[in-house]
């Protein structure tokens, strides 16, 4: 398998690491990694996707490899689109590409799928529990005023989100982990053990704590209109422990061409489950090569 690591200089002067896996000549697909990974845990995919595709990764501002900005505001969701914007434009140029994304990296995609300036440039877009913030502030008002049982079902989800408002307390809480104790949570959440190390995870949980305390009051308070420029498919974990899949539910009547398959997993069914999940994205991506 041909790989290829190269370093994106972004023009606010961060520098992220990027990867590429396979054949130029084939279809583009990015993957978009969540938190508190980095480009890594999309490996055990890659060696299914690499035969059809041309496949780009990249640790996202914060993470594994690429550089770590210095204020929070630099973690704003419009800056993160534009980061997959400036990626895909030095190593891909001005071939379209499909995107999957998993967790935070779908939340991050999502603001760059609902871009204009993203149409014909992205394909399609395959979500795996990460859901739209706008799109997320808009259901949990609904199910606030109709249905308040569901409400609480995902703030009980979500009850790390405030604690990752925290300046102090949440940045060094991850000091305490180290490889082997994050790979046992992640073991018993998945029920599956030997997965995939992360070495990086002491430093990813740390300063990816910026995401969540860049975006989440400003989009929940303000949420926007956002509609998709592109297919969408949810790839819904059913057994999610801090995504409810009833969030997803809000997502049709912002996605023209919207498409589900729910399977029986918890969050990180990108390690735990890697083929299926390949499998899957690549069913999708079938539809919509070329489009």
């Amino acid at each position: 398998m041909d790989t290829q690591t190269l370093w994106v200089s972004t023009s606010d002067q961060q520098r992220l690491c990027v990867k590429t896996f396979g054949e130029r000549s084939k279809p583009a697909l990015v993957l978009v990694h969540g938190y508190p990974d980095h480009q890594e845990v999309w490996e055990p995919m890659i060696e299914h996707l690499v035969q059809h595709y041309f496949v780009l990764t990249y640790d996202v501002r914060g993470a594994g490899d690429s550089s770590i900005p210095k204020r929070i505001r630099h973690y704003a969701l419009p800056r993160l689109s534009q980061d997959l914007a400036e990626v895909t434009e030095q190593v891909l140029g001005d071939k379209a590409f499909h995107l999957a994304a998993h967790d935070w990296g779908s939340i991050q995609s999502w603001e760059s799928v609902t871009e204009s300036k993203f149409r014909g440039r992205i394909l399609s877009f395959v979500t795996i529990s990460g859901p739209c913030l706008d799109h997320a502030a808009f259901w949990m008002r609904k199910q606030y005023n109709q249905n308040k049982p569901k409400f609480f079902k995902q703030l009980t989800k979500s009850w790390y989100i405030a604690v990752f408002q925290l300046p102090f307390l949440a940045p060094n809480v991850w000091r305490l982990f180290n490889a082997e104790r994050w790979a046992n949570i992640l073991d018993k959440l998945e029920g599956q053990s030997d997965l995939p190390l992360n070495q990086n995870i002491a430093q990813d949980g740390q300063y990816g704590v910026g995401l969540y305390r860049a975006n989440f009051i400003p989009r929940l308070l303000k949420p926007r209109q956002r509609y998709a420029v592109c297919p969408v498919h949810a790839i819904v974990l059913t057994q999610d422990n801090f995504v409810s899949p009833e969030l997803i539910d809000e997502v049709p009547q912002w996605a023209e061409q919207f498409s589900r398959v729910e399977v029986d997993a918890n969050h990180w069914a990108v390690l735990s489950q890697p083929e299926h999940i390949a499998n899957l994205v690549h069913k999708f991506i079938q539809k919509h090569n070329g489009a």
